[in-house]
């Protein structure tokens, strides 16, 4: 097969995957992940679709190590099975809701994530900083869509509390049915540029996505008047190409994020406190009754917002207690791999 670079790079094969290639690049068969149903891939390449299944090696790595929406694999020769994962660039990753201790993979590869929320009831700050710290961990430009602009009384208001986040945060305040409104939001999608779309259920993504796309690729539902929130429409992660040439991954409504080892993420979103933080008398303040608390004192005079604290102290927990289970999961994933290779070995020593 001779590559066509050009409709390649369309789909997102940008140099920091071609020098990955090395020797490899004459015969070399780069193809990218567009859907995945357990060990089924569906691969979009210079020549078209093709379907292949995901190797037990790859299955029996880490969470982590498995292939995943965006993804770029490097296929053998017949194009039938899978030589290698190229490097990420970038990889959207959470814990798995319930109790189970598990990473899941949302994406991979992506440039911008358009947080997605709407000007009614659903409109959630504290939800929001998670979603900022995914991207900023992960090195991907955030955006946050503000949908039902024409709903809102006061739509102005929402945009408001969203650029108060952040200093330098990108806010775009639309209605999804109206192509009019959406100049800005397609500013961020332009040739081979990835676009993934993350928010609640009934916010507006999968309206957001047809209008994008000029043709219904999603269903979309209605929200409950209730709590202003939907039921899911989207129940698989794929990866699309829109008629200007950007790709877009969207993936079902998650109420719930919990993050896994965002702390970097958490520094980005949150560097007001923890610059405070650096200000404080103590090294180990717990920012409670500690004498020359910073924090304390910022919240005192009211500098600091009690509210946005009140989430960073919850994010940090909870990205602890992540980091730590994957580190235990990880230590047992090595004892069971030591194992099994020494019982292999010994199998073989009494043949």
């Amino acid at each position: 097969m001779t590559l066509n670079f050009d409709v390649l790079e369309g789909l997102g094969f940008s140099a920091f995957f071609r020098q990955q290639l090395g020797s490899e690049l004459q015969t070399a068969w780069p193809a990218r992940v567009i859907t995945v149903e357990r060990r089924r891939l569906t691969l979009l390449d210079s020549e078209g679709e093709r379907d292949v299944t995901m190797s037990g090696r790859l299955m029996g790595e880490l969470p982590e190590d498995r292939a995943t929406v965006g993804d770029w694999l490097l296929l053998e020769p017949d194009g039938e099975r899978i030589a290698r994962l190229l490097e990420r660039k970038s990889l959207f990753k959470r814990m798995s809701a319930g109790v189970k201790v598990d990473v899941q993979l949302i994406a991979a590869n992506v440039d911008t994530l358009f947080v997605v929320t709407s000007c009614n009831a659903d409109f959630n700050p504290s939800r929001l900083e998670r979603y900022l710290a995914l991207a900023f961990d992960s090195g991907v430009t955030p955006v946050v869509v503000l949908t039902k602009a024409d709903e809102a009384p006061d739509a102005e208001r929402y945009r408001s509390d969203a650029l108060a986040l952040r200093r330098g945060l990108s806010v775009e305040l639309v209605n999804a049915l109206d192509a009019g409104t959406l100049g800005g939001v397609r500013a961020w999608c332009t040739r081979g540029q990835t676009v993934a779309v993350a928010g609640s259920s009934g916010v507006g993504k999968s309206t957001l996505i047809n209008s994008l796309a000029g043709i219904e690729v999603e269903t979309t539902g209605a929200i409950r008047a209730s709590d202003q929130r939907g039921r899911h429409t989207t129940t698989r992660r794929w990866l699309h190409q829109l008629p200007g040439g950007a790709l877009i991954v969207d993936s079902p409504g998650m109420r719930e994020l919990k993050l896994a080892d965002a702390g970097a993420g958490l520094g980005e979103v949150f560097d007001d406190i923890e610059a405070l933080v650096q200000r404080c008398r103590f090294v180990d303040c717990e920012h409670e009754t500690e004498p020359g608390c910073a924090v304390r004192e910022a919240l005192d005079r009211g500098v600091l917002d009690e509210r946005r604290y009140t989430n960073y102290r919850k994010l940090l927990r909870e990205q602890r207690y992540a980091r730590e289970s994957i580190a235990e999961r990880h230590a047992r994933t090595r004892r069971f791999g030591r194992m099994v290779r020494a019982h292999m070995k010994e199998s073989h020593k009494k043949r």
